[in-house]
């Protein structure tokens, strides 16, 4: 019973604490009163009732809700935080690899995800790590779609177990 209230109580405190701060026009910082800041709210309701109410399936969709939101407000905020689509991958591969601290499930989900945000995010640094040329990836990079669709593919419909 106890963990049916945790996630309408987080959610009720979390928004009544919003409006309050919104009425008497106290502002914890700029841009507190918007869109990421409702998403936040939402998220840290589902990792309530996550780690509050051993409700682990939770943990996936407050890690991203929370995740995005935070990650709105400090793109907005910290002028090294990258506005990249890897990082929203990051936040749901995060997501991913804590549930699977819980549930020992996801965990093969997490790291792949974790692999490609963070080729997404460091791309550049990457290339220019290894001293390739844009021009002979920009060749061989028209081939990669179907190199991921194919192992998808394979994975799908192939591999048996």
């Amino acid at each position: 019973m106890k963990t049916q209230r945790i996630f309408p109580g987080i959610i009720l405190l979390g928004f009544g604490l919003y409006f309050l701060l919104q009425q008497y026009n106290l502002v914890l910082f700029e841009g507190f009163f918007n869109w990421p800041t409702v998403l936040c709210i939402i998220g840290a309701a589902f990792l309530g009732e996550a780690y509050g109410g051993k409700q682990f399936q939770a943990i996936l969709p407050g890690v991203i809700l929370f995740g995005t939101g935070l990650h709105y407000h400090l793109v907005d905020h910290l002028a090294f935080w990258p506005n990249h689509i890897g990082v929203l991958q990051l936040i749901v591969a995060i997501g991913f690899l804590m549930q699977a601290s819980k549930t020992k499930s996801s965990l093969t989900k997490g790291i792949l995800l974790l692999i490609i945000a963070i080729i997404t995010v460091y791309y550049d640094q990457l290339i220019s790590k290894f001293g390739l040329s844009e021009t002979a990836l920009a060749n061989s990079a028209s081939y990669w779609p179907f190199l991921v669709m194919g192992i998808g593919i394979y994975i799908l419909f192939i591999k048996k177990k």
